[in-house]
């Protein structure tokens, strides 16, 4: 999850949509899409454990510029 920072940066927003469709070309995205609300947004990767889905989600340029909070939870999906 991606939660805008006040001072976020709509400039970086392209690269975060490169970054997403790398990730979807590669097989790693399942799902994504922004809040309605504008406050930020959710993706759903497949990774192998937690370390390794942190390690992915931290290279989004949302993060790497510090225009975004990004956490990182497991879901167990039924």
């Amino acid at each position: 999850m991606t939660m805008r920072r006040p001072d976020f940066d709509g400039t970086v927003v392209p690269a975060h949509w490169e970054f997403l469709d790398e990730l979807r070309a590669r097989g790693i995205l399942e799902q994504a899409g922004g809040f309605t609300d504008k406050s930020g947004g959710a993706y759903v990767i497949g990774a192998a454990d937690l370390a390794a889905a942190r390690e992915i989600a931290h290279r989004d340029p949302l993060h790497l510029k510090g225009c975004s909070d990004v956490t990182v939870r497991e879901w167990d999906a039924r």
